[in-house]
């Protein structure tokens, strides 16, 4: 079990929960206000993006000489690190959306936190753990302020604010995860 809580504090697991859980407050807070409309994605999408930007955070070591010399496989802790953070993040998002605050559908958050999740895995792949979050900010960014998806290329570069069930959005968030997931889990972070 030390080594659960040495690889935890090693991929900065505390500070990435901390901002998960105070960014799922902060807009649990505001929509309780009627800071958004009923049904909007982006306030629940705008959580998910916090929650695994900060878990963007662990995706690489304090040291990745080191971590590429360790004597255990990195394949499948890579893969279970993703997953984890993953459902870690669309859980929080849930938990708080039970507390009272009409949020978005079960089916939304899982596709939309594991989209996002393996956004930032590819992010860690292709630029390393400390610039993995710029992959999911500028794709959330260009979905706030893109117009509304009428074609199909348009709905595959807005797929985190479509409804559950959308083809497009659905594919595209499948194809980040695993591709993201995967990557990440055979190349580890960039250097």
């Amino acid at each position: 079990m030390r080594w659960l809580t040495l690889y935890a504090r090693s991929r900065q697991v505390p500070m990435s929960l901390t901002v998960l859980v105070i960014s799922a407050v902060t807009v649990w807070a505001f929509a309780r206000d009627g800071g958004g409309e009923s049904g909007d994605p982006r306030l629940p999408v705008l959580v998910l993006a916090t929650g695994v930007t900060g878990a963007s955070a662990g995706l690489s070591g304090q040291d990745l000489a080191l971590d590429r010399t360790a004597a255990i496989r990195w394949v499948p802790r890579r893969t279970a690190h993703v997953l984890l953070c993953g459902a870690v993040v669309g859980a929080v998002l849930l938990t708080v959306q039970a507390m009272g605050s009409d949020g978005a559908t079960t089916a939304f958050v899982v596709r939309d936190s594991a989209g996002l999740m393996g956004l930032v895995a590819l992010g860690a792949a292709l630029s390393g753990g400390r610039y993995a979050w710029t992959l999911p900010f500028a794709w959330l960014s260009f979905c706030c302020f893109a117009p509304p998806p009428t074609t199909t290329p348009m709905r595959v570069a807005s797929w985190m604010l479509l409804p559950p069930g959308t083809a497009a959005g659905t594919w595209t968030a499948t194809v980040l995860a695993v591709a993201g997931t995967a990557a990440y889990a055979v190349a580890g972070p960039r250097r």
